[in-house]
């Protein structure tokens, strides 16, 4: 997890096929397995709207299908409704589906998405995000004598098109103007697709704060006849068509009979096992599907600005987002780090020469260098890993190095210079918090640098430059391989801050020996998984575990207490054994689980006096320590061992059982492991 707000997307997933025949059966399927595709992210309730025909009169009209729960229920639901033709073959067709999470009013049918203009469903939207001024926007719709039926923000949006709709009823406007309309009266963060019956085999999709992508499926080639085509290079070299653009919109035009589908999704992992090429929306951008043709207006332009969108290539293929023999994505993804660790260093390290190249920053480092301070800002364990590496960072860099909570450093409205190199860490790249506090360093002339495993993300886009991180995609809610990842990409970038360094070669080469071996390392620390196992069933019943260390392990005991809380809703807190006397100690007795990581690193002779005076006050501490440590083992109630390697490195290997502990305790528990309660994946809103 990134931050620690309740206020939760869920996810958002549209599909239209323009002269491609489905059957009704098909594409409510199509809707509700994209929806299951992202049921990671967390949600309580799901609902699907799509295109039909009364049958008393034959006029077009929409319906919806909406339950509480998991998106089975839905599931089940749509098959036991009786009034619907599932054999109806369509040539084009939109439908909208949602998973949501209860902001404003609790879970049930009524407060689900889609939500409805009135009762004959003439504008339906699906909503991610919050609205901060919809307390203002419904008292002057009630005046105008709207009823409202549910207790959501999102009733508001589309009440609001609804009004400003029969305001103009006697006008040409589009069904994008009106929406445009709509959108600039709304204060907040969201993303939203719109449909309507008004018109029929359109949709209308926008966003500002939240994520939203579009999905091309289509097998004519783009028109290069009479409309300039721009070409660019996707992330893995190939030459793609980008959208073409006039000076007020962008574009999609298939030729021959035009026959495309296009899906719309808040997460590309929904696309992904209909189509590669995708397209990422921007803050502020409208899209518009019109006669399968796909437009792209700007609510807001700069004279400066770009209106064109390229259509991206993503690498991501189904068997990544599929679990296959683990019981759970989150086991999957701790098993994986062997692979993702290598692609994190792949064609970035060189371990014959001891040479680093980061391709993302290579053209900034003169001006990196240069700097006054580093800040590294980030939620949760993004901001774990950088206070994972801000000791190496400071060794290396010989730079005062800072590290910052998001939320907090917005707060202060700390001090920002144009000589910091500002740097924000995020899985998802679309982190509320971490987003807004980039903004406020870039308006305040700061370098900004991303460190992020999505490409296209929205941090992705507004950095200067930046690192991927290349983890491949992470499903579970409680993030594994990607903390690694960062942690790995960060002592990448401090390896590059001292390569002219000659006092610093010796250490340099050190840390990259150590990095060759690391993959490995972590395939024998997987090997400990049975023995975790056994003591997460000593442990699985306490109420509370104390994880303490210090140095280089402070950030496990943090990033190990955040996955315990995550995940098994157990107390647990990382201490610094440090602080140990200073307070932390009133809580140790014989009744207190204690786990305490102490390797062979400068600050084991303070962690053995540590271990000592848990001991002393008759606590009995599982100790996670180095496999060949055998004086430390002696000392221990119970002992996990891991592979010996360079202090700055040992937190990558000694993380990883606290993430097959909080597994193991959570599934004894009876937890969902890949969706905590409360929590999603990306947390876009503040």
């Amino acid at each position: 997890m990134e931050a620690l707000t309740p206020l939760i997307d869920g996810g958002i997933f549209a599909y239209l096929n323009y002269l491609v025949p489905a059957k009704r059966k098909e594409i409510l399927d199509i809707l509700v397995n994209g929806l299951k595709r992202m049921e990671y992210r967390g949600y309580d309730s799901a609902g699907v709207g799509f295109e039909g025909t009364n049958t008393k009169n034959g006029s077009h009209e929409l319906k919806t299908i909406k339950q509480k729960g998991k998106v089975a229920r839905l599931q089940e639901e749509i098959d036991q409704t009786t009034d619907l033709d599932f054999e109806k073959e369509y040539e084009t067709h939109i439908g909208i589906a949602h998973t949501r999470w209860a902001t404003h009013g609790e879970p049930s049918p009524t407060n689900s998405h889609p939500q409805r203009s009135d009762t004959t469903n003439e504008f339906l939207v699906v909503h991610n995000g919050i609205i901060t001024n919809y307390k203002d926007l419904k008292s002057f719709l009630m005046s105008k004598g709207m009823e409202f039926e549910s207790e959501t923000d999102t009733e508001v949006i589309v009440k609001l098109v609804k009004h400003i709709s029969d305001k103009h009823k006697n006008s040409t406007m589009s069904f994008r103007e009106l929406v445009e309309l709509t959108v600039q009266q709304l204060e907040g963060a969201f993303s939203l697709v719109f449909m309507s019956s008004k018109f029929p085999g359109e949709c209308v999709c926008t966003r500002r704060g939240s994520p939203l992508v579009i999905g091309v499926k289509s097998k004519a080639k783009l028109s290069t006849d009479h409309i300039p085509i721009l070409y660019s290079k996707d992330h893995r070299g190939f030459m793609n068509p980008s959208l073409h653009h006039t000076d007020s919109t962008t574009e999609f035009h298939p030729i021959g009979n035009k026959e495309v589908e296009y899906f719309f999704a808040s997460d590309a992992s929904a696309i992904i096992e209909h189509t590669n090429q995708v397209i990422f929306l921007e803050d502020d951008d409208v899209a518009a599907v019109q006669n399968g043709c796909l437009t792209i207006h700007r609510i807001k332009r700069t004279l400066d600005e770009s209106t064109t969108r390229e259509v991206t290539t993503i690498k991501m293929e189904i068997q990544q987002i599929m679990k296959g023999s683990y019981s759970s994505f989150m086991q999957k993804e701790i098993f994986e780090q062997p692979e993702s660790v290598v692609n994190t260093m792949r064609g970035r390290v060189n371990f014959e020469t001891n040479q680093v190249v980061l391709g993302g920053i290579k053209d900034f480092m003169t001006e990196i260098r240069r700097c006054r301070r580093l800040l590294f800002i980030a939620c949760g364990t993004s901001y774990h890993s950088a206070v994972a590496t801000r000791q190496l960072m400071e060794e290396l860099t010989e730079l005062p190095v800072v590290v910052e909570l998001a939320s907090d450093f917005l707060d202060r409205q700390t001090p920002v210079f144009r000589d910091d190199v500002c740097f924000f860490i995020s899985q998802s790249g679309e982190t509320a918090d971490t987003l807004m506090a980039l903004r406020y360093c870039k308006q305040r002339g700061a370098l900004i640098v991303g460190i992020t495993n999505t490409v296209g993300s929205s941090i992705c886009r507004e950095s200067h430059c930046g690192v991927h991180i290349n983890a491949g995609p992470e499903i579970g809610v409680a993030s594994t391989k990607a903390y690694t990842s960062q942690f790995i990409s960060l002592v990448m970038f401090a390896l590059v801050m001292c390569e002219d360094r000659i006092s610093m070669q010796n250490r340099r080469k050190e840390i990259i020996q150590g990095l060759k071996n690391l993959p490995e390392q972590i395939k024998n620390v997987l090997k400990t998984d049975e023995h975790v196992h056994t003591l997460a069933q000593e442990l699985y019943q306490q109420k509370s575990l104390l994880v303490m260390g210090r140095g280089y392990n402070y950030a496990t005991c943090l990033e190990g207490a955040l996955k315990i809380k995550e995940l098994t809703y157990m107390h647990s807190e990382g201490i610094l054994a440090g602080e140990l006397k200073h307070g932390p100690l009133a809580l140790v007795d014989r009744a207190m689980p204690v786990m305490m990581v102490v390797t062979r690193d400068k600050v084991y002779p303070k962690c053995m006096n540590a271990l000592q005076q848990v001991k002393a006050r008759h606590g009995n501490p599982i100790v996670l320590g180095n496999v060949d440590d055998t004086d430390t083992q002696q000392q221990a109630n119970k002992y996990i061992g891991v592979p010996s390697t360079i202090d700055c490195l040992q937190g990558i290997l000694t993380i990883i059982p606290m993430q097959l502990l909080s597994m193991h305790i959570a599934q004894l528990r009876g937890c969902d492991v890949d969706c905590p309660r409360n929590l999603a994946k990306s947390v876009t809103v503040e």
